[in-house]
C-alpha cells in the first residue's frame, strides 16, 4: 500500500508528521506493507514557520494510479498554503483519487481544497472549528454538510478533521482503512493512542 502525502507550501509539520510516524510504526514494527511518498510542487517545500522540507517527488513525477491513498496536512494562509492548496493541478489530483474511490485523509484546513475540488458536495465533513467557525463556514460554501462538533468525520472514503490535535487520529483512521481495524488498533495502542 502506498500513501501519497501532499505537502502544500505553508503546510503544518505537526499535521504532516503523524502520517509518517503512524505508517512508519506499522511498517517497521508490525511488518505492514506500507510506504509513504512525500510530494510537492517543488522539491523543497517551505512549511509553516519557514521550515524547508525536502520531498520525495515533485508533482510532475507522480502517477496517481500507483497510490492507494492521499494524505493532506493543513497549513497557514500567512505562509502561502492556499496558493498550492487551490492550485487546479492539486484539485484535479484530489478529484482523480475520489473518482477512483481511493482514500483521502485531510487534517484541519486540508479539507478546504477537498471542498474546492467539488468532491464534498452533499457529503459530511469538518475543518478547523475555532475562530467563530470561519473555516467551517467556508467548507459549507463548497457544498459540504459540515458536522460542527465532531473532531474527525469520515464519509465513505474521505476523512476530515478539526485542528492539529486531531492529526494522529486521522493518520490512525487512514491506517485502519488501508490495513483493517485490528491492525490499526495494535499500532494505535503501541503509540499510546485510542482507536475507535
Amino acid at each position: 500500500m502506498k500513501v501519497l502525502l501532499f505537502c502544500c507550501k505553508g503546510f503544518e509539520t505537526m499535521e504532516f508528521a503523524p502520517f509518517v510516524d503512524v505508517m512508519g510504526w506499522a511498517r517497521n514494527d508490525y511488518d505492514m506493507a506500507l510506504e509513504v511518498v512525500t510530494v510537492g510542487f517543488t522539491k523543497t517545500v517551505v512549511s509553516a514557520f519557514g521550515i524547508p522540507v525536502l520531498v520525495d517527488k515533485i508533482y510532475e513525477e507522480i502517477d496517481a494510479s500507483e497510490y492507494d491513498a492521499l494524505a493532506i496536512p493543513g497549513g497557514f494562509e500567512e505562509f502561502g498554503f492556499y496558493e498550492d492548496a487551490y492550485d487546479e493541478r492539486f484539485l484535479n489530483l484530489i478529484r482523480e483519487f475520489d473518482c477512483s474511490h481511493k482514500y483521502i485523509a485531510s487534517v484541519c484546513v486540508g479539507a478546504l481544497p477537498l471542498g474546492a475540488s467539488g468532491i464534498l458536495k452533499g457529503r459530511k465533513a469538518t475543518t478547523y472549528h475555532l475562530g467563530a467557525g470561519r473555516r467551517q463556514k467556508q467548507l459549507a460554501e463548497f457544498g459540504a454538510e459540515v458536522i460542527p462538533n465532531q473532531s474527525v468525520v469520515i464519509d465513505i472514503n474521505v476523512i476530515t478533521s478539526f485542528c492539529p490535535q486531531t492529526a494522529p487520529y486521522v493518520a490512525i483512521a487512514l491506517l485502519g482503512m488501508l490495513m483493517g481495524g485490528e491492525k490499526a488498533q495494535v499500532v494505535a495502542t503501541a503509540m499510546g493512542y485510542e482507536y475507535s
